[in-house]
């Protein structure tokens, strides 16, 4: 069932420096965010990358590497850097069970979503609420309310996230071995490098 898109396209507005050292809008790039539609049906955004950190902002090196990545899309997490990505969900969407080696936090913008962990547990997430995704394997639900229509029907609603991707260190947990990157070539995204 194909449920319209009902939130607007986002923009991303990149600051840099004139020749007097003031604060500008650099038109290097369009502001308008590309969106790209991954497996699972899910809409992401690249809102920016770094490659490295700390980041290196002289002579706008950091732009160029960003493009590349709108290129040559990165796969979850950049291992050098950070990814900032705008996921939106179609209605009653339910990403596959994945792990990545990153620290992430991951912000409702728009809807209700529901974090799943592969433990059983759940925690619904509102508007504003901020989850602190710490490498442990879970999965994202859209459960926005459907609104109901003119005939009285009911309308899924999308959902829109926020995700701040940092990567960390792999996880060895009481002798399981090392917990790396699972199922997130299931959302339609590489693996990291």
């Amino acid at each position: 069932m194909s449920h319209p898109k009902t939130l607007r396209p986002l923009n991303r507005f990149i600051t840099t420096h004139n020749q007097q050292g003031k604060a500008i809008f650099s038109n290097a790039l369009p502001e308008e965010m590309p969106v790209r539609e991954v497996a699972d049906g899910a809409h992401f955004s690249l809102a920016y990358t770094s490659s490295s950190f700390p980041v290196q902002l002289a002579n706008e090196a950091d732009i160029p590497q960003y493009q590349h990545y709108l290129d040559n899309p990165p796969g979850i997490v950049i291992s050098s850097g950070s990814v900032c990505r705008i996921v939106d969900m179609a209605p009653y969407a339910l990403s596959p069970m994945h792990r990545t080696v990153s620290l992430d936090y991951g912000v409702v913008l728009e809807g209700e979503v529901e974090l799943v962990l592969d433990s059983g547990e759940t925690r619904l997430l509102r508007k504003g609420d901020v989850a602190v995704q710490r490498g442990t394997n879970h999965a994202w639900r859209n459960v926005t309310p459907d609104l109901i229509g003119e005939n009285n029907e009911r309308v899924g609603q999308w959902a829109r996230m926020l995700y701040v991707l940092i990567p960390a260190r792999e996880i060895e947990i009481n002798g399981l071995g090392k917990l790396g990157e699972d199922g997130v070539e299931e959302i339609g995204v590489r693996l990291s490098t």
